[in-house]
This record gives C-alpha cells, structure tokens and sequence, in this order.
C-alpha cells in the first residue's frame, strides 16, 4: 500500500514485527491490560452518543445482556481501550471478541449472542473518529458476519448491519471456502478477494511411521532370506504399533493373525505416507515458488481436471506410459503386492525395498515431481506425460505463479472504488484449475446444476463403498444411515455428498440440471440396503441458506420412495414410514399430520440460527434443571429439537413467514433454548 501511494508511517520491516506491535498492545485479553499503554481510545460520551443512535431493539438487547456501557471490562478511566494501531492514514487492530467471561471458540456462531459494548465501540471508533473509507477484514474469518441477525437483507436491527453501518468491506478470503465467504458477503455485503490456499505436499514418514516403516521393510526382506528374525522383528512392530496407540486407530485386535496385522499396518503407514498436507501457510500476494511450487503443482495435477487427454492424472499418465495394465496410482489397495516387474527408471528413484502397490505409487509420486521440477525429462515414447506436463506448464504453472500479483492488485483496486472482477470458487487440488489465478470476487455455486455430473458419480461410488464396507464388518447392509452435510463442502465439490444421500436412497434419477426426483421400479433399485431410512442433517449454517432446493430435492426424493407400495423387504423407508404414521395416529394426531411427521428425513437448524445450540445448554448449566434434563439423553433430545428445523417445505415456510422482515431481537429470539419448531 505505500508502494502505491498511500501513507503508511513506518512499515514494520516483517510480518514478525507487526505481530510483536500487535500482542505488546492491548489485546482482547482482560488480563494485564493496565500495563499496556499501546491503543487507540473512545471515551464513554462519544460511544453513548453513537450508540444512542442505533435502534432500540439492538441497544435494549446489548443492555440486557452486558449491562451499561461504563460496566465493561475494557473501560479504564472513562475511555474504552481498543486494540489498534496507527501507521500514517492506516489502523491495524485485532477484531474484538464477541464477549468476555466466556469461550471465545465456543461461541464464535452463537446465532443469538448479541456483541458486547466493546465490539461496538471499535467499529464506531473506525467510523466516526478515524474516519475510514473502507475496511479490509484480513483472512478467513472473522465474527462480524456470524454475529445475530436475518441470513440476507439484513435491516438496520441485524447486528452485522448495525456493528458495521455503511463501510465498504473488503476480504481477502481462501478460495477453497466459498460457504462462508457467501456469508461475508450476504451478511456484510462483503467484496471478496480470494487468495490461494496454502501449499500441498505429501505427508511421507515421519516419527514413528517412520520407525515402522524400516522395521516392516527389515521384516519383509527377512522373510525371503532369514525366516529365523520373522519372530523378533513382529514382535517389535506390533508392540511399537500398540505403544504408540496405532493399533486401535486401524482396529488391530488379538484375535487377528500376526500376518493380517502387519499388513493392515502396512496398508495404514502407506495411506498416512500419501495423505496431502499444508506445507506452511499462503502469504497473501505471494505465489509459491522453488519446492512448494513444485509440490503444489504436483498436488493439483493428481486429479483428473477434464475429460481431455492433457487434463488427466499426471500419475495416471505416468503409470500408463510405463505399461502398468489395470493399475489406478489413485485408487489401488496399498498392502496389496507388486507383480508388475520393476522398470529400472522407477528403481531408481527411491532406494527402499519395491514390494507393494504402496511402493509403486511413493515412486511414481517422487518421479512425477522430479519431472515437474525439471529435474528430469520425460521419454519421447511417454505421450500421456508430456501432454499432461504440456497443459500443467501452459496452464496450471502460470495461474498459480500469477495468483500473488493478482491478489495484491485487486486489493488495492478495491480500495480505490473499482471493479473486482468475479471468478468461481472450489478447491484447485479437487479437479478445479478454473478457479485459479485467485485475486477474484468469487462467487460460491450454480445451485440449479448441484450435485454435478461428477458429483453424482462420485456420490453413487462413495455411497456403494460406504454400504460395502458396513456389510463386511457387520455381516448385514445398514438399516439407517445419518448424513451430515456442510454447505461449503458441498460448494467446494459440486455437492458430492448431496449426490452420496441420493444414492443411498438408491432409486433417484437425475438429469445435469437438478430439478426434481422420481422414484424407480423395484428393478432399478440401486440395492435393496440402498432403501433403508436415511436421517439427513442438513442445515447447518450454511448449508440451510445456500441449498434449500437440494433440501426439497431429498425431501421429494425419500418421500416419494417411502408413498410406494411395496414390502419391506424391497423398501424399508415405506416400511419405517407407515409403521411411524401407524403410531403417530395411535397416539392421537389425523392421518395427513402423521402421515407428514412420519416423512420427516431432513433436520438443521432454524431460519436465523448459526451452530448446533449446544454449547449454550452447557454454559448456561441447564443439565442443573430437572425439568428441562432429567438424564443424559434428554440433552440428546435438547441437541435434537435445536436442530430439528424439519425443513420440510410448509414447516421451513411457516417459520420464514414469522421471522419475514424481523431480526431475531425484534422476534423475540430466545438466546438459548431455540427448539426449531
């Protein structure tokens, strides 16, 4: 910002020192603010003032709340003590917490915990006494945007809307995040500026992985030569597995053969050795370079990103071009043993033993990254690689070494008023190179096309694998399933896990523009597991305000399944269905109403409400009162109603329609019992 102009002071010379200003100062931390003289102050006068002009409804529920402005902690000598520094025009401060006396994590999407008098008087020392022409709330995220008030088209009693008032806004958010970066801009009319996620790299072995790791490969290459170490050497892998706790993590018990244990362990250590990390932190306005360029790039050419020859897998290209006949690097069991032979170009890359599939596909990883680094060439013959490595060099290296540039720059547009262009969002490792370079006002999803054509397959591929690997470990297909979905996951992937409760109602056909559902014959029945009654826990957040359609959609889709009539044994959501019904009309309700509740197969939270409630319950001890708990599970039961918004269309309506244009302060929104009626 000085480079381009703006008076910034003196310019801390690192990140580190910018930080050390910041903690020296005064913080949100009540404890031993009286020895910091580092702030900026707002007297009580001039904060009464401006507070006496919002309207009455938010000052009659911070008063209720927080009691008088002269009460809160942050008041020394008549001045509020707020953490912000000054460089030239430009303050740095840290967002005030939403409360005090009170668990800052816990509470961070209260849907009804109304600010504190020193939340308020930040902002309207940033308003009025600093004058400021606009704000950049740095990073993914801050609270202004979770605080009370309507999901959209917030009125002058929303929170956010009177915390913030007119300012420009300004965010510089991760691109892989758009839930809650559409909340940002719902809630706070937020111009975006996405910025590049943090560098990927493989986890590979470390610690005690690794330890096991040498001990298994002594064990393997033992068991060809010298059988007579085979009892020493499973003696210390076991019992350095159960040391460390690895043993219940991947459900060793005794009962199992010392050779299926081993190779679950090793299947485990290949799985852990493969995952992709966050190798540090992304700089905004700073593109990766050297060995995080490299790694990045690697990470995003695992995944297919099209259906044209040059957008395949990098790593499938490579195991293709070597002649690997039905070997996926991406999908292949890792304990499994290698019987392809061994190329001398993939032997060489890695030193260790070559036995499993693991083995193969920690080579192919090493030798795909020494190609992209240009450390080594790629032979004419391999076709597959070099149209890959054409596209990730003509494509893929320019949109992430150009991020950095792109988001300083829309940043600094922003601040002068201008247009940030808009750009799409998701995860770049997840098969989306579209939504790079960053440095754009992204926009979260078409929900009309949600789940994708992918997503759909996926979601058939992740719910077969789901039922399968509940029968080989239970010996019988699931009966019921609960599925909890986020909205940001959902936008991130193209609603894969809206596909995934789709298909395990199993009988759902969907066209490329989701519209509607109809049910199947019996015929088409995707497995007779695949009927079960599903619990769909949508609604959390933002899932509730970005995906009603989708709701509808599994609504229709489970009901419209359980209205066949067929037996039980064919369809045990219409089973479940009339046996409910059945109860519910003996314990007193009509048909239709019965026959409605019966139906009921998606819950979330109430219009309005951000989070689960629970953490409420338990700071307000309520489990204390007989009344409202008189066992453990009557706090399931609280937990269930806070969430259960039934949001079946006329439920999800009739609350619309009361809250409609009122902000919970205004309906009387009770802060911790919300039942979601």
């Amino acid at each position: 910002m000085a480079a381009a102009g703006y008076d910034a002071g003196k310019v801390p010379a690192s990140s580190a020192d910018l930080m050390e200003i910041l903690t020296s100062g005064v913080t949100n931390a009540l404890e031993g603010r009286s020895g910091k003289d580092e702030y900026q102050a707002l007297s009580l006068q001039d904060y009464e003032r401006s507070f006496d002009q919002l309207p009455d409804v938010v000052r009659s529920a911070v008063v209720d709340r927080w009691g008088a402005p002269s009460d809160d902690p942050h008041v020394t000598d008549g001045h509020f003590r707020l953490a912000l520094h000054r460089f030239g025009n430009q303050v740095v401060g840290i967002q005030p917490a939403r409360g005090y006396n009170i668990d800052p994590k816990e509470t961070y999407h209260d849907p009804a915990l109304v600010p504190p008098h020193h939340y308020f008087a930040f902002y309207i020392w940033l308003r009025e006494q600093f004058a400021v022409d606009a704000v950049i709330h740095l990073g993914k995220h801050g609270n202004l945007e979770w605080l009370p008030g309507k999901a959209l088209a917030l009125a002058e009693s929303c929170f956010p809307e009177a915390v913030l008032g007119p300012i420009p806004n300004i965010y510089p958010f991760i691109v892989n995040d758009p839930g809650e970066g559409a909340q940002a801009k719902r809630r706070t009319s937020a111009v975006i500026v996405d910025h590049l996620t943090p560098p990927l790299a493989r986890a590979e072995s470390h610690g005690v992985a690794e330890e096991l790791e040498t001990l298994l490969d002594e064990y393997y290459l033992a068991s060809g030569v010298d059988p007579r170490r085979l009892k020493a050497l499973t003696l210390d892998i076991l019992d350095t597995a159960a040391r460390h706790g690895l043993d219940k993590d991947i459900g060793i018990t005794e009962a199992m053969d010392e050779e299926t244990r081993l190779a679950r362990l090793d299947a485990h250590l290949c799985d852990l050795k493969e995952l992709q990390i966050r190798d540090g932190l992304h700089i905004l306005g700073e593109s990766p370079e050297g060995n995080l360029l490299t790694d990045l790039l690697v990470a995003l050419a695992r995944v297919p990103r099209g259906n044209r020859p040059e957008q395949q897998s990098l790593q499938r290209a490579i195991a293709s071009d070597l002649g690997f006949e039905g070997f996926d690097p991406l999908d292949c069991d890792f304990a499994a043993p290698w019987q392809q032979g061994r190329q001398e170009l993939l032997a060489n890359v890695l030193g260790a033993p070559w036995r499993s599939q693991g083995d193969t596909v920690e080579r192919i990883e090493l030798l795909a990254r020494e190609i992209v680094a240009g450390n080594r060439g790629v032979p004419e013959a391999w076709q597959s690689t070099l149209a890959v490595l054409d596209d990730l060099n003509q494509v893929l290296r320019p949109a992430v070494t150009g991020s950095g540039h792109a988001e300083t720059s829309a940043v600094l547009t922003a601040l002068e008023g201008g247009f940030v262009a808009p750009g799409p969002s998701g995860a770049p490792s997840r098969g989306r190179p579209d939504v790079l370079p960053t440095g754009r006002n992204f926009y979260s999803v078409d929900v009309r096309a949600v789940p994708t054509e992918t997503a759909w397959r996926l979601g058939w591929q992740s719910a077969t694998l789901v039922a399968e690997r509940y029968f080989q470990e239970e010996g019988e297909w699931p009966k019921s399933l609960v599925l909890t979905c986020w909205g940001t996951a959902n936008m991130r992937t193209g609603g894969d896990d809206i596909a995934q409760a789709l298909a395990l109602i199993g009988r759902v056909r969907c066209g490329s523009r989701v519209l509607a559902v109809s049910p199947g014959s019996n015929s088409e029945a995707f497995r007779a597991w695949t009927t079960a009654c599903r619990r769909y826990l949508a609604g959390f957040r933002v899932f509730r305000d970005a995906f009603p359609h989708q709701m509808d959609l599994f609504d229709s889709a489970a009901r419209a399944v359980g209205a066949l009539e067929e037996p039980e044994e064919a369809n045990p959501i219409a089973a479940r269905m009339r046996s409910e019904s059945a109860r519910l009309q003996a314990e007193g309700l009509d048909k239709n109403e019965a026959e409605r509740r019966a139906g009921f197969r998606v819950f979330g939270s109430k219009p309005g409400a951000y989070g689960a409630g629970l953490q409420a319950l338990i700071d307000e001890k309520l489990w204390r009162n007989v009344r409202i708990c008189r066992c453990l599970s009557d706090m399931g039961w609280l937990r269930l109603r806070w969430r259960c918004g039934r949001l079946r269309r006329e439920v999800r309506s009739r609350n619309e329609a009361e809250n409609r244009g009122r902000s919970p302060a205004q309906s009387g929104q009770p802060r911790t019992r919300s039942s979601g009626q």
